[in-house]
């Protein structure tokens, strides 16, 4: 690949242990507006954009006014009931630490909102190493989509071949692919290597990442 220059760094199950969050703070709000969903049906949309999970798992789409009341509720809940018992997965600050000392630049690349990112990037402390985020807010469209990969590689200025990103999901490693931007996923999102399938590399977490870094593309 030679030598890499910057990072796109995925949030959610990847820097913030926060995928069964995410799933149970839909639950609750399809659950307040009449819609019941199985746990599962609901995790293994984890990573792909609201706007896309909500209407595949309950046929209402997000701009609809019943989607809208969803949505809405499903950030009211995430924000004041789960975001602060969250905590980062293994390693993350230690990896980013590294990553900056080795004067790579880092940039945001998540399906979450503007309103979520910031005290996402709180608790992974990675507030303190990145130099600027791309969101939802900021892409058309959403994961699996490559929009918010392209906004992350535009606001970075290098060519995709110098650049790599990190993620956890298979939607991570579509939007990536479909950027033509090399993805390193971890397990600790909560999918198998066979999910993962397309990723340049699979580790456990950011810690296991940082153990190998000098065996990995950062070398």
């Amino acid at each position: 690949m030679g030598a890499i220059r910057g990072v796109i760094l995925d949030i959610d199950g990847t820097l913030v242990d926060s995928n069964d969050a995410h799933t149970h703070a839909w639950i609750k709000a399809m659950a307040e507006n009449g819609v019941k969903v199985p746990f599962e049906a609901v995790r293994k949309l984890i990573g792909m954009g609201g706007d896309k999970l909500l209407p595949t798992v309950t046929g209402i789409s997000e701009e609809s006014p019943r989607g809208k009341a969803i949505s809405k509720r499903r950030k009211e809940i995430f924000l004041r009931e789960y975001l602060p018992n969250l905590f980062p997965t293994p390693g993350a600050e230690d990896l980013l630490r590294e990553l900056k000392k080795r004067g790579l630049k880092m940039v945001v690349g998540t399906s979450a909102t503007t309103e979520e990112l910031e005290p996402l990037l709180r608790v992974s402390r990675a507030d303190q190493y990145v130099e600027s985020r791309t969101s939802s807010d900021d892409a058309e469209r959403s994961k699996p989509d490559p929009d918010i990969v392209q906004a992350a590689l535009a606001s970075l200025d290098l060519p995709a071949t110098k650049v790599v990103m990190l993620g956890d999901t298979p939607y991570d490693i579509e939007s990536a692919t479909r950027a033509s931007v090399p993805i390193i996923a971890f397990r600790c999102g909560g999918w198998s290597d066979r999910d993962l399938h397309g990723a340049l590399a699979i580790y456990d977490n950011p810690a296991h990442l940082l153990h190998d870094i000098d065996d990995s593309a950062f070398a």
